[in-house]
Order: structure tokens, then sequence, then C-alpha cells
């Protein structure tokens, strides 16, 4: 009888619980440390999209500036531009392109300019332009596209010819 009461006391021997509780321990410390590195990670991963986005947005304010500067009606490829790099010594991997500008495919292709009618049946205005810049970033595989209309002018809008 006495060994069999031996036996049950070993088996309420608290010194194997530590060890239990010592590795019950560190799992949880493990679970909440990879969650905090997912989450740190998912932040990092959500800026660098945001800083991408922000250059492909340069990139097509970029091209539409240039667009604006360079546009000529009569030559309309002229200003047609592919993956043209950022000016200035900046980014090389942030880049814009301009589609060739075309004629509306809704609305009027010519508005009327108020104060510019000399008398008579002459009428001038503006021809009106659609415009797609792309701007994008390679390095973070980012595109932004910018759809502009442009106005030109002012232009004979009558039907008189000279």
């Amino acid at each position: 009888m006495k060994d069999g009461w031996m036996s049950m006391k070993r088996a309420r021997d608290p010194r194997g619980f530590a060890l239990v509780a010592a590795l019950l321990a560190n799992l949880i410390l493990l679970a909440v440390g990879i969650v905090a590195l997912n989450l740190s990670t998912g932040d990092i991963r959500v800026s660098m999209r945001s800083v991408g986005d922000k250059k492909a947005v340069n990139a097509a304010e970029a091209g539409l500036h240039w667009l604006i500067v360079n546009f000529d009606p009569a030559n309309l490829a002229a200003v047609t531009v592919t993956n043209q790099p950022v000016g200035g010594g900046g980014d090389p991997n942030t880049q814009y392109t301009i589609e060739q500008p075309t004629e509306p495919t809704t609305g009027p292709a010519q508005i009327p300019l108020p104060g510019f009618s000399i008398g008579g049946s002459q009428t001038w205005g503006q021809a009106r332009y659609d415009a797609r810049i792309t701007g994008r970033n390679t390095a973070y595989n980012t595109c932004m596209t910018i759809e502009a209309g442009l106005g030109h002018g002012p232009v004979e809008m009558g039907t008189m010819s000279r």
C-alpha cells in the first residue's frame, strides 16, 4: 500500500507544471510577436504604395504641364510622348506617357468665346481636344491616368470663307 501512495504523490508534484507553464508563456509571446511583425510590415507596404502613387500622380501632372506648353493643334502627333522621364534629374523610374490628343467624341468640337465676335456672321471660339496622360513609377509599380480637355483658340467658327 505504501508504494501506491508514493506514486500518487509523484503525479501531483508541481515541478513538472513549471516547465509546461513556461512553454505556454513562450508560445503566447511568440504569437504576440508574430502579430506585431505582421502589423508593422503591413504599414510599411501601405506607406510604400502611397509613395508610389504620389510619384505617379506627379509624373502625370508633369506630363500635363509639358502638353499645355507644347500643344500644337496643327501637329497633334508632335505632342505624343512615350515613357518620358520627369525632368530635373529626378527619379528615372518616374515617367509619363502622352497619347495623341483627339477631337472630343461627345459635345461640340468648338465652343464660342464671348467677346471675340467681330460682327456680322463671324464668330470666334475655342477648338476642343481630349488628351490622356499616364504617369507611372516602375520602382513601385504604380500608375495614374489623367484625362484632360484642352481648348485652343481663338479660332474662327463662322461659316463665311475668306
